[in-house]
């Protein structure tokens, strides 16, 4: 019997970068947030069967390109943008199954808030949350922490790792037996099973112990995302699933594998960590059909709204880049900045070699459709999307799955997903038809059962 796969949906850029306005979306017209619309995703993604709703999140508007906002601002790139947490609080009272997974920055939180913030979610859903925590390359977030630069690379992953070791010894503070509710006597939870942590690190310092009831799933699913070193040595450490980047099927096996050497060395069993891969996708009957709606990308914004966006993300200036200069030159001045080459830089150097040179307005088309996600944007029809993700799936270890995304138009990329792609997985036997488990948990276990 094949091996099952798990699929998630990120709703994160369907209100901004100009895919607001491509044909069919936001029918009605632009309200956002417009919590009926988001619940309408909620109810398609359960008809679906998916795994998981996820949201990124970003803390500020866009600066770094040219120093100002802008560009962002004209342009609607990552702006506007809010706390999905209310919005999913109103999707899982629509739902019963399908998971909602958050995010949020280990660089400047605080995890006794978060981790009494999930416990509470957790409660809300059902035992439907997840958690994405993240570090941070992006100086407009940083801003608004009260951070002049950005945190050194290293330093981030340091605190990432106190941040989890507190949370999860808060999601335990609370033992799953604790609470006792007796009419009879009174009695509303026994002392000895409610314990502080009496933490006291690098970084952080709490009392403990959380003043909330054990949650649904004893803590929320773990996710993160770390690709250097650094990161998938933290990851290792505690994820329940790994996400990652959508690149080349040969880098993604290579990730896979160092993923692996990381769990083992972690004292974990690399067969029971998934890695969910971002894909964005376009799917419609035909594959002609979905390259023609794929070509829309490339009208969704000009070379200003790129700039802020690859600069953003990246947490550097692009508009401070010479006339010519060699992708390996650009790599170095980006980590000394204390910013990220993974991304755009990264898949460049796979593609042209880390020696390789080009000019200011090379780099900078090439940046418009990587912003747009044009070339990384599978389009097909349904028989040969799966046919992709099989391919994907079994090169990469086939445990775990997808992150769908990227959609051009909303809400009618996530119903093509649900009504062509998921029953052609399903006749594969690699999809499940329907739920099984109570949990989020459960759910994103289901394919690894059998």
């Amino acid at each position: 019997m094949p091996k099952r796969m798990n699929l998630c949906f990120d709703v994160s850029y369907i209100a901004f970068d100009g895919r607001w306005r491509m044909p069919g979306s936001w029918p009605g017209g632009m309200r956002f947030p417009d919590v009926a619309m988001y619940e309408d995703i909620a109810r398609i993604a359960e008809r679906g069967c998916l795994d998981m709703v996820f949201s990124g999140d970003g803390y500020g508007v866009p600066s770094t390109w040219r120093a100002s906002i802008e560009p962002a601002v004209e342009w609607g790139i990552t702006f506007p943008r809010q706390d999905l947490n209310p919005l999913f609080v109103a999707m899982s009272r629509v739902t019963r199954h399908v998971g909602y997974g958050l995010t949020y920055a280990s660089t400047f939180m605080h995890p006794y808030y978060i981790a009494r913030l999930m416990n509470s979610l957790d409660h809300i859903t059902g035992g439907r949350i997840a958690m994405n925590v993240v570090t941070s390359t992006r100086r407009a977030d940083a801003a608004n922490f009260g951070f002049d630069e950005l945190m050194d690379h290293g330093l981030r992953y340091d605190r990432m790792d106190e941040f989890i070791h507190v949370c999860k010894q808060l999601w335990d503070s609370v033992a799953p037996d604790a609470m006792i509710w007796d009419r009879a006597t009174g009695r509303v939870a026994d002392p000895a099973k409610v314990r502080a942590i009496d933490h006291a690190g690098r970084f952080f310092k709490v009392k403990g112990p959380l003043n909330t009831p054990p949650s649904p799933q004893g803590r929320p699913v773990l996710v993160q995302a770390g690709g250097s070193p650094r990161g998938i040595r933290t990851a290792a450490g505690f994820v329940d699933v790994a996400f990652g980047e959508n690149m080349a099927t040969d880098l993604q096996a290579r990730h896979r594998e160092r993923f692996d050497t990381a769990l083992r060395e972690a004292g974990r069993d690399p067969e029971t960590v998934g890695i969910v891969w971002q894909k964005p996708i376009v799917v419609a009957e035909t594959t002609a059909e979905a390259r023609r709606r794929r070509e829309g990308l490339l009208t969704l914004f000009g070379e200003e709204a790129a700039g802020a966006y690859l600069s953003h993300n990246a947490g550097y200036d692009f508009a401070l880049l010479p006339d010519r200069f060699s992708l390996k030159e650009l790599n170095e001045t980006i980590a000394a900045s204390h910013a990220s080459p993974v991304g755009l830089v990264h898949m460049m150097a796979h593609r042209f070699g880390e020696s390789a040179e080009m000019t200011r307005a090379d780099f900078l088309q090439h940046g418009l459709r990587y912003a747009t996600q044009y070339e990384v944007t599978e389009a097909l029809g349904a028989s040969a999307m799966a046919d992709h993700l099989e391919e994907v799936f079994e090169a990469t270890g086939s445990r775990g799955g997808f992150m769908l995304g990227h959609p051009i138009s909303m809400p009618g990329d996530l119903v093509d997903i649900v009504d062509l792609l998921v029953p052609e997985l399903q006749r594969r036997g690699r999809f499940r038809k329907g739920y099984t488990g109570a949990t989020l948990r459960d759910t994103l276990a289901d394919p690894w059962d059998d």
